[in-house]
């Protein structure tokens, strides 16, 4: 090969790790897209703070005249808001750590969440099936607390859902306990793996050494 055809071959070569590394940069990059929707999120809070604020206030109004049974619906309403409020900011945080960038503003803060940069995809999924199993507890209780509203039909299917919730976060359980028992094991055998081939190099030193002591081999 003549150097004129190692310089074109060794130009080519630059030139495709570059277009490599410029696609893999905007790939990289692209996590930002994501930021949008985190912002949607977060102006879907004000929206439930709105709601919020209108509930308490119906509530208030009706405080002194409405029944126990009213009330209890009106109070498990609100939670159900803060609930979903509560669920909304899981996923901003989590979501955004975990796939655009760590909230540096928040590292060192006091206040900073204990759960904080702790929550990784598979904690994000039992957090989210778990508030919506007791989102959905809170929409069945409403529905038996007004039996004379009640369609059979329709609390079937509120019923059907819920079960689905709640095995689908079963199963995430299970198969979240399975990967880190298989990854526990993985990390195990590396780890036994390396210690043998060190003792095998002690063990090939030693015997090396005794034969330069006692080349006979006696």
């Amino acid at each position: 090969m003549t150097t004129r055809e190692r310089n074109y071959g060794g130009g080519v070569i630059g030139a495709l790790k570059k277009f490599e590394g410029g696609i893999e940069s905007l790939l990289f990059n692209g996590r930002w897209l994501l930021v949008p929707f985190y912002l949607g999120l977060l102006l879907g809070l004000v929206v439930l703070v709105v709601k919020f604020v209108q509930e308490f206030i119906h509530l208030a109004s009706i405080a002194l005249d409405a029944s126990l049974k009213d009330t209890t619906i009106s109070l498990l309403e609100l939670l159900d808001i803060v609930l979903l409020a509560n669920l909304i900011l899981i996923v901003i945080f989590s979501g955004y750590e975990n796939f655009v960038s760590k909230i540096a503003v928040a590292q060192d803060a006091e206040d900073r969440p204990s759960w904080m940069g702790k929550v990784d995809f598979s904690g994000l999924k039992i957090k989210l099936i778990g508030s919506l199993v007791a989102i959905s507890v809170i929409q069945l209780l409403a529905v038996f607390l007004e039996p004379d509203e009640m369609n059979t039909d329709h609390v079937f299917w509120m019923i059907i859902i819920h079960l689905t919730f709640v095995v689908s976060g079963v199963l995430f359980a299970v198969m979240d306990f399975i990967a880190d028992k298989r990854a526990i094991i993985d990390i195990a055998a590396e780890k036994a793996a390396l210690e043998l081939q060190i003792l095998e190099k002690e063990h090939g030193f030693e015997k090396g050494y005794a034969a330069k002591l006692d080349p006979t081999g006696q």
